[in-house]
């Protein structure tokens, strides 16, 4: 195993306190990879205006489906969960956000989906109105808006693509994949694949029981494919992992 070090964190993925040493968006840890990559440094100031930041404990609601979408969300701290009710009163995982991330990008009066907060989570929030404004005066952030809910159709349709026609063992080999490839983004490891949700929240994602994740996962493990670490799991053989998945 890897020298303790080599396991922790990025700053910007550890819980976040309530009271953040900077709260500008020059001194912004994830900027780079969020919308706001769009402005340089000459109108961060505008995008700072009509910032509000606000912070949310582990498991706190932030939004509730169908309730009016009147504010947008740049995650900069934590992971959130995004989630629908079923009408039988079941709970359906449609993602999880990370730091960098962009939540509220639909253009319907009302959210499509829920969001709670999975550990303690910082965020900049947006009321709708003065945030269209905004975008309507800098073309570059429309483009970069753009670019994101590309991003997001392309993250949807990877998960319907997950729900199908795949065993249970090629939806978690792709399930842990795919973090691995959010994370390296953010500049995470590639070896440790940090997973703050639960095994339940996996489950619900994959569409699977939670005994058959934690089955499927001791399996990965027990052919030392991978090994489970706190917070995550360590890859010891992705090449098995990725053919799994079929990558």
């Amino acid at each position: 195993m890897a020298p303790q070090e080599a396991t922790k964190p990025p700053e910007w993925a550890a819980p976040c306190p309530h009271e953040r040493t900077d709260t500008t968006c020059a001194g912004c840890k994830v900027r780079g990879v969020s919308i706001c990559a769009a402005l340089d440094a000459s109108e961060l100031g505008a995008l700072e205006a009509i910032a509000e930041d606000v912070h949310y404990d582990a498991r706190e609601t932030i939004l509730l489906q169908d309730d009016a979408a009147d504010a947008v969300y740049n995650v900069t701290q934590g992971t959130v969960r995004l989630y629908k009710l079923l009408p039988d009163g079941r709970r359906q995982i449609v993602g999880f956000l990370l730091p960098g991330d962009f939540m509220g990008l639909a253009l319907s009066d009302r959210y499509p989906f829920s969001a709670d907060a999975v550990e303690p989570v910082a965020a900049c929030r947006f009321a709708r109105g003065a945030f269209s404004s905004l975008v309507d005066e800098k073309p570059h952030l429309l483009r970069r808006l753009h670019e994101a809910a590309t991003h997001e159709l392309s993250l949807a349709q990877d998960h319907m693509v997950l729900l199908g026609r795949r065993t249970a063992d090629e939806k978690v080999a792709a399930f842990l994949l795919g973090m691995r490839e959010r994370w390296r983004r953010l500049g995470g490891s590639l070896v440790i694949i940090l997973l703050p949700m639960t095994r339940q929240d996996i489950a619900d994602y994959l569409g699977l029981t939670l005994e058959t994740v934690s089955r499927t996962i001791s399996k990965f493990a027990r052919s030392r494919m991978l090994l489970v670490v706190p917070d995550g799991v360590r890859f010891l053989d992705p090449a098995r992992i990725e053919a799994l998945a079929g990558h």
